[in-house]
């Protein structure tokens, strides 16, 4: 009779353990700059803006998914909201701090003549091609796998030039239990791994 109510409260705590991780978990995206970037402003000037960064994923709405063992899915959002200005907030508050004002501006056609016309130094635009996160779990382990690609577009006016660059980077842990938290640190890495290289050289 003690070996029943065993199995009968064990399946219980398992169940409400399983249900407690189903649902929408919001992830603060930032990027937080490790290097000294001692080139930047020579670079691309004091005065970049900012296109609105274009999400181009199939689905928009979450940046990842987490399954529990009994197959039960929690999803991710970016915090902000949505993804693309996320990234584009995060990038203004990370190049504050070297001297690079960001202008936020409505539109740029991609091309090098318009820089003329641009009251910025330079012009930033990011599409997003992929940004997902996966983790599935097994009975003593959830392996987690995300995937992050940009297309990176820059015009600088002093070189009457536009300089795109594709960035692709995929990493993947195994932790014993997964939680928002570490999804979030892994993602915000990510982000950190992506932009100390690229303005450490934009060009």
């Amino acid at each position: 009779m003690k070996s029943i109510r065993f199995l009968i409260l064990l399946s219980l705590v398992i169940f409400v353990l399983g249900c407690a991780k189903v649902g929408t978990h919001s992830l603060y995206l930032r990027y937080q700059p490790m290097k000294e970037f001692v080139s930047l402003q020579t670079k691309i000037g004091s005065r970049l803006g900012l296109v609105p960064f274009k999400d181009k994923r199939p689905d928009t709405l979450y940046i990842g998914v987490h399954t529990s063992r009994q197959g039960d899915p929690s999803y991710f959002k970016s915090h902000p909201f949505p993804l693309e200005r996320a990234i584009q907030e995060s990038l203004s508050n990370a190049l504050s701090r070297y001297g690079v004002e960001t202008i936020s501006l409505s539109d740029w056609d991609g091309t090098p003549e318009s820089l003329k016309k641009m009251e910025t130094d330079s012009v930033l635009m990011i599409e997003i091609k992929r940004f997902w996160t996966e983790g599935k779990a097994s009975p003593f382990r959830t392996a987690v796998k995300t995937t992050v690609q940009f297309v990176i577009h820059l015009g600088v006016k002093k070189e009457g030039k536009v300089f795109i660059r594709n960035v692709e980077v995929e990493k993947e842990m195994t932790v014993a239990k997964s939680t928002p938290e570490k999804v979030e640190a892994m993602i915000n890495q990510i982000l950190t791994d992506i932009f100390d290289s690229y303005f450490s050289n934009p060009y």
